[in-house]
């Protein structure tokens, strides 16, 4: 039992189960279950599949995702996000054949799943913060404009090429506007204004089913089907049968960048949406179960027929709002899909594709991060430039190429940031034994000759230079400089390349007769000095645990110390 408690979640949520949660629960899974019918077959459309195919991604990931992850409110399906991402990858490949398309889509389900239940079992759950969340908020909000408009030809009733950039997208559809169907466009426009109205008076309430109920009446009652709007048509009932993903090295070569992107980006969108839930109610989510989780789920789902799905924000609100308290609320929802698919499939034979376009245009209008954009410009100008560089990247160059350039652009952004750390030269405050920053703090007291410094950064082969200035700007101050007290607390690391830096200084401070003095050093950075000799070199008297202590030292020892260090017990820490 401890077994299946430490690498099932659910066996543990289960553990001290109630009739109170299970009451939450059903009535959780039901509200989602009925949600997720007509977003699930909306987002297929978004993925490029019939709709069907959005249905079948919310069975198996959803019962899988249930007993191994760790969140009690995330939904698992398809969102609208992965599904653009599963569209950039497979259309060039399917190249208009529809065998060959859900082929694709369900390999790299596979693929996505073996990705992240590897990154899982590794414990690679560090590797989200690779993805900074500027670059995420600029990439879903131009995703979100992408996706929006992919669903004109739905709403307008008019043929339009597939395309992942916004500018063909609004040509072509220019271009044709004058054919628009007018009823398909009354279906459409009245759909997004029920569904607005319908989320502002409450959220819970299942607006997307509603929708398509009214719509789908309209269509069977005055036959508008045969007047121009293009339906759903006969939707295959039954549950998906266990298939076997088709297995094609050259395609497994070629979906592979498409794979981690759609591994990292769905993982990222839900562990923020978890971990966010997760606060609210006061429990920890594991990033590595999650992996495990969500791989084990993708996995699964692709031998029954389902593309990448991952956790949604929209879904898990609802579930929240409804009252989820354990993972047994997406078996619910997972038992309420699969009722679904055995018995009410014929019911959206008259479903208009305008519906479905209509809600995947209102629920992506959520992704649009407006506020974060703002924000970001009066916290930090620097993310908000790569939450725009992202943004326009997506839209101008394509989904995986935006996508891309942002995280190298932040990568590149934390080695700069890392390589020029924060430098001080320290003052004494007055009246006290604290020393500060004199830029900041220009009362603080100097001595002319003894100067605090102070990097706030490991010392490591990247910061090193920045090291070296600090000590050659201080040690040419002026004849009067006779000790120079170096505060190393916030040195956590250090390695052989600081060792050396640190060796040159104390070799330039000794010709110059300026004595050096370590207040600080914590344990391990000690222990690689003692190592490479440095303290018997200094003196195991310059190595104190306070900065004022050091410069009383300094100043007691005088211009003398850089000549004859002596030998006293270590009073480093």
């Amino acid at each position: 039992m401890a077994f299946l408690r430490r690498f099932l979640p659910l066996v543990r949520q289960l553990a001290a189960y109630d009739r109170t949660q299970l009451r939450g629960d059903l009535s959780a899974g039901l509200t989602v279950g009925v949600m997720l019918i007509p977003q699930g077959m909306a987002y297929a459309l978004i993925a490029g599949l019939p709709p069907i195919y959005g249905l079948y991604a919310s069975l198996a990931p959803l019962v899988v995702y249930a007993v191994f992850g760790s969140s009690r409110q995330l939904a698992v399906g398809p969102v609208a996000m992965v599904s653009l991402l599963v569209a950039a990858a497979v259309g060039p490949i399917a190249q208009g054949q529809p065998e060959l398309y859900v082929g694709v889509a369900v390999l790299l389900s596979l693929m996505v799943g073996a990705l992240q239940f590897g990154l899982g079992v590794a414990r690679f759950g560090f590797l989200v913060n690779f993805l900074s969340h500027p670059v995420l908020s600029g990439f879903t909000s131009a995703a979100a404009f992408i996706i929006g408009f992919s669903q004109l030809k739905h709403l307008l009733g008019i043929d339009l090429p597939r395309s992942n950039y916004v500018h063909e997208i609004l040509w072509a559809a220019a271009g044709r506007l004058g054919a628009a169907d007018p009823l398909t466009v009354g279906l459409g426009v009245g759909s997004i204004l029920l569904l607005v109205g319908l989320r502002r008076l409450n959220r819970s309430i299942p607006g997307a089913l509603m929708a398509v109920g009214a719509a789908t009446g309209l269509v069977w009652a005055f036959g508008l089907h045969e007047h121009g709007v293009a339906i759903v048509g006969s939707v295959p009932g039954g549950l998906p049968p266990p298939t076997v993903p088709p297995l094609d090295w050259g395609l497994v070569q070629r979906l592979a960048p498409s794979a981690l992107a759609i591994g990292l980006v769905g993982f990222m969108e839900s562990i923020a949406v978890a971990q966010a839930y997760a606060r609210r109610h006061r429990y920890e989510v594991d990033a590595n179960q999650e992996l495990v989780g969500l791989g084990l789920a993708n996995l699964a789902g692709a031998f029954f027929s389902a593309y990448p799905t991952t956790g949604g924000l929209s879904r898990t609100a609802v579930n929240d709002e409804a009252g989820a308290q354990t993972n047994l609320a997406g078996l619910v929802s997972a038992g309420v899909i699969a009722l679904t698919l055995l018995v009410l499939t014929p019911l959206f034979y008259y479903l208009p594709n305008a519906v479905l376009a209509a809600i995947i245009m209102v629920a992506v209008t959520g992704l649009v991060e407006w506020e974060e954009a703002v924000r970001l410009w009066r916290v930090d100008r620097r993310d908000f430039g790569l939450m725009a560089l992202t943004f326009v990247a997506t839209l101008g160059l394509g989904i995986e190429q935006g996508i891309l350039i942002g995280v190298v652009v932040s990568l590149i952004v934390v080695i700069y940031q890392s390589s020029t750390p924060h430098t001080a030269i320290m003052g004494r405050l007055p009246g006290t034994q604290t020393y500060r920053n004199l830029k900041r703090n220009p009362e603080a007291l100097t001595r002319s000759e003894t100067v605090v410094v102070r990097m706030d950064a490991n010392l490591y082969f990247a910061t090193v230079s920045p090291f070296r200035d600090l000590l050659t700007t201080v040690d040419t101050q002026g004849e009067a400089l006779r000790a120079i007290v170096v505060d190393m607390y916030p040195v956590n690391q250090i390695d052989s390349t600081g060792v050396d830096a640190l060796e040159e200084v104390i070799a330039s401070c000794r010709r110059q007769g300026i004595a050096l003095y370590f207040a600080g050093v914590k344990g391990p950075v000690k222990d690689v000095l003692e190592a490479a000799g440095v303290t018997d070199e200094v003196g195991q008297d310059r190595f104190v645990h306070e900065v004022h202590t050091a410069v009383e030292r300094a100043e007691a020892h005088g211009a003398d110390a850089a000549e004859a260090p002596a030998s006293r017990p270590d009073d480093a820490s």
